[in-house]
């Protein structure tokens, strides 16, 4: 049985050698071909320097490329770290000297964007550049010549499941990103608890169009790797009637998507009527899906079932789900914890609350992170030492439970929001509109959205004799920041609510949004 995350394809390669692993276009790997490539990265890692523990940064488009150096960081004994390929100049410096990186897997394409950043990283040893063309760097490596010749595997770095395998970057109040750390043991406990909920088989073939940065794009991947089925990879939903397409092409069992996803098709007049009758699951998570949005989904597709879950990074990204059985009778509910993952609901003096009593999630189980990156404090804040020694987490999310037992979401005790499924810090966006030198004051929130769950608003007052318009500050956003973090509404103001104190009143301005 698995106790490491990379024995889930190991495993499965020497099961199903020639059973197809992921798609992506037009080519098809299988999983002793994923699993060859896997070993080549690894060894590249290995022989730049790479040893137990050294984090790898791994900066690609949805692709074969991507998993294959997913796995290979693991193989090399290596933690992984996600990087969004739209990641700018700035945040790519931080997040590679935070976490102290040792070696980039990146696209060549991205080069004029990535160079920059390799000379703020010290500790930076290797550059694995994948394209027709290398660049210039730390040790630039050329995925082609990398991945070419005969199957050697890497030497064993001699992991256990203690060891971390990934450092996943998430949003803060702060508007620095803190990195989530994950271990084999908790991800290995994760992964097999979501594929068997799913009740996942090898005949499966899951459409992933959610970026495999995302904790919930990984998991299509995972769960790939130790039941065996066929992972469809999507680079993006930027033509959905093409997406569509594909979709009926490979005749997909399982659909992962997040509420822009599901607003999106069912807006599609080619939706209504395209052949998606392999269709065996639907699964949102994120955000909350509308009821109406769950039930025109359901009517579409009434032989199919359809899982309503909620997570967050701090925990593998899965801690409840609703069996879809349970969906009649508690619609707006996510349902209870996952398999080896217990969660309930504590009132203000850290107290089991009772039914119907909003208080805090706590969680306690394998998937379970073990804390921010580099961040004692803020980890204090999370985790606590539970009654019986165990480890809890506080969400620092609201939430009831009821006498059943199952489980609503209420709301956010901070103001980080999720806009399309990834975390927003209001401070992130500020910091970008405050570069703007006609901007006197900015304050950013969340507004409920049919279509991106919450979406990104922005409240800003001009200088005075400044000229500012709503254009100007979305294309300043879209040079600064990731295409979830740009504003999709702006409100130009001659001055913001504060308290007396001098503080923007931003609990008053997202109430009034």
């Amino acid at each position: 049985m698995a106790h490491l995350l990379h024995h889930y394809l190991s495993e499965t390669a020497a099961r199903t050698p020639r059973h197809p692993a992921l798609v992506a276009g037009e080519v098809s790997v299988g999983f002793a071909e994923l699993d060859r490539l896997s070993d080549a990265v690894a060894r590249a890692l290995q022989s730049a320097g790479v040893v137990r523990g050294d984090r790898v940064a791994v900066m690609l488009e949805n692709s074969i490329e991507y998993v294959a150096a997913l796995f290979g960081a693991l193989k090399a004994g290596a933690v992984y770290v996600p990087v969004n390929p739209s990641t700018k100049a700035d945040k790519l410096a931080y997040i590679l000297t935070d976490a102290d990186v040792r070696a980039l897997v990146a696209p060549a394409a991205l080069a004029r964007q990535v160079v920059p950043a390799l000379g703020e990283a010290p500790h930076l040893a290797a550059t694995l550049w994948v394209g027709p063309a290398g660049a210039d760097g730390p040790r630039s490596l050329c995925w082609a010549d990398v991945t070419a010749g005969p199957h050697r595997a890497p030497a064993d770095p001699g992991l256990i499941d203690q060891d971390l395998a990934a450092i996943l970057y998430t949003s803060g109040t702060t508007g620095r990103p803190k990195g989530v750390m994950l271990s084999h043991a908790s991800l290995v406990s994760t992964t097999w608890s979501i594929s068997t909920y799913l009740a996942n088989t090898p005949d499966d073939v899951v459409f992933c169009l959610l970026p495999l940065t995302f904790g919930y794009g990984l998991s299509q991947v995972l769960t790939g790797a130790r039941v065996g089925f066929t992972v469809v990879l999507e680079r993006s939903f930027a033509f959905p009637a093409d997406t569509l397409a594909r979709m009926v092409r490979h005749r997909i069992t399982g659909l992962p998507g997040v509420p822009t996803v599901f607003s999106t098709l069912l807006g599609l007049d080619a939706f209504k009527g395209a052949d998606l009758s392999s269709l065996r699951y639907l699964t949102n998570a994120a955000a909350p899906l509308p009821t109406s949005h769950i039930q025109r989904l359901r009517e579409r597709f009434p032989d199919a079932a359809f899982h309503s879950m909620y997570g967050m990074t701090e925990c593998c990204t899965r801690i409840c789900t609703l069996d879809p059985r349970d969906l009649d009778a508690k619609a707006a509910s996510v349902g209870r914890a996952i398999p080896n993952c217990e969660a309930y609901v504590v009132d203000e003096q850290g107290h089991r609350a009772a039914p119907g009593v909003i208080g805090e999630l706590v969680v306690r189980g394998a998937n379970v992170m073990r804390g921010y990156w580099n961040r004692p404090d803020e980890t204090a804040k999370r985790l606590r030492t539970g009654p019986l020694g165990e480890t809890l987490l506080h969400t620092g999310d609201l939430f009831t439970c009821d006498a059943d037992g199952f489980l609503y979401f209420v709301s956010r005790k901070d103001d980080v929001f999720k806009c399309r499924g990834e975390k927003v810090s209001p401070k992130e966006v500020e910091n970008a509109l405050y570069e703007l030198e006609a901007v006197a004051e900015a304050v950013v929130v969340g507004v409920p959205d049919p279509a991106d769950g919450m979406a990104v608003k922005a409240y800003v007052v001009p200088r005075d004799g400044a000229t500012l318009s709503e254009a100007q500050i979305r294309q300043h956003c879209r040079g600064r920041l990731e295409s979830h973090l740009v504003p999709k509404f702006v409100e130009l103001r001659d001055a913001l609510p504060k308290t007396d104190s001098g503080k923007i009143k931003r609990a008053v301005l997202a109430e009034t949004a």
